[in-house]
């Protein structure tokens, strides 16, 4: 094997500069002859990508927020697009007057993902060939919204690359990719939440406590790693009533994973979770207390992480949950809740 060029087959197609070459040649020289098998069977090896699992709920999500059309318009860019968000048909670019059938749609969109956006993903991301699939399809979904360009110089990547948590990541990043022109689109903002829940399996703690009910077990998981029996301290007296109180719960132990997670996976301890109005009254609580979780979508819990420092629980609690945050570190945990309406608070305890 006198040079790399030679021995690597590569095509005219392919060809690197003379300067390219040079210095390959120069590495090429250094190895021994059993090096150079082993580096020539990985360069000619095909790329791996992780198992397709990614592609049927990426093009769920795809289809959810770009909408379908089988006649060329214009995009807000200007760009002539068809389908669900194409802009080429079969290598060529799209032009007012194309029609297409929603089939033909369908193969495009799947074209896409598999073709671009699913290996620009792996490739810039590498991290993500092991997340799971619905997190896959979510990086899909905001690449193909906002194009592989934009992956490539996000701060998302950078972070990811340098081995941050993956949910934090996500939660604090993805949400900035909402705006046009400066100013948050509701469509864009609704996309992104959609995304991160996708990511965080806030959809899957969806579907794991639909088959819950306030009389499961205790030891029956809200999420991974909260059981419902967390919520009532395991005491019968603070087994939830009804249906709406353990999904606002399962709405807080979604949350509390990803505090979890950003924590080092270290255990949450919730120190209160519901109280009915007798334990509200008795522990002095607030006669509106969002303990008491007396309607729909209102509840609260407050925790603290062993091996956690307090003040830093509390402080990313702040910037990342939207809804109800007492600030109670200094008394040794964090209010999380939610109250009606759904309204940004935060107090001192």
């Amino acid at each position: 094997m006198s040079n790399f060029l030679s021995a690597a087959r590569w095509t005219d197609k392919d060809q690197p500069q003379p300067h390219q070459i040079a210095a390959w040649n120069i590495a090429w020289s250094w190895l021994s002859k059993d090096q150079q098998e082993e580096f020539l069977e990985t360069f000619r090896s095909a790329p791996k990508l992780p198992p397709q699992t990614w592609l049927e709920p990426a093009i769920q999500i795809i289809k959810q927020f770009e909408g379908l059309r089988l006649d060329a318009y214009l995009c807000p860019a200007n760009v002539p697009t068809i389908g669900y968000g194409a802009t080429s048909i079969n290598g060529r670019p799209v032009k007012i007057g194309d029609k297409i059938t929603e089939v033909q749609a369908l193969q495009l969109l799947q074209e896409q993902i598999k073709n671009v956006y699913a290996p620009g993903v792996f490739g810039l991301i590498p991290a993500s060939t092991a997340f799971r699939p619905a997190q896959q399809a979510a990086l899909i979904s905001w690449a193909f919204n906002v194009g592989l360009s934009a992956v490539e110089e996000s701060t998302l990547r950078k972070r990811i690359a340098n081995k941050e948590n993956p949910i934090t990541v996500i939660s604090e990043e993805l949400i900035k990719w909402d705006k046009a022109d400066g100013k948050p689109l509701e469509g864009l903002t609704r996309r992104r939440k959609a995304e991160i829940e996708l990511f965080i399996g806030r959809t899957e703690v969806q579907q794991q406590t639909a088959k819950l009910s306030p009389s499961a077990s205790f030891s029956s998981r809200l999420t991974p790693h909260i059981t419902l029996g967390e919520f009532a301290l395991n005491e019968e007296a603070r087994r939830f009533r009804h249906q709406y109180q353990l999904d606002t719960a399962a709405e807080l132990a979604g949350f509390l994973e990803r505090v979890r997670l950003a924590f080092g996976g270290k255990p949450i301890i919730i120190t209160s979770g519901y109280r009915t109005p007798a334990i509200n009254h008795a522990v002095g609580g607030a006669s509106n207390s969002e303990h008491l979780f007396d309607a729909p979508g209102v509840g609260a819990v407050d925790f603290w992480i062993s091996g956690a420092n307090i003040e830093h629980v509390q402080d990313w609690c702040d910037k990342n949950w939207p809804y109800s945050v007492g600030y109670g570190a200094k008394k040794g945990f964090v209010h999380l809740g939610i109250r009606k309406g759904r309204p940004r608070v935060r107090w001192d305890y």
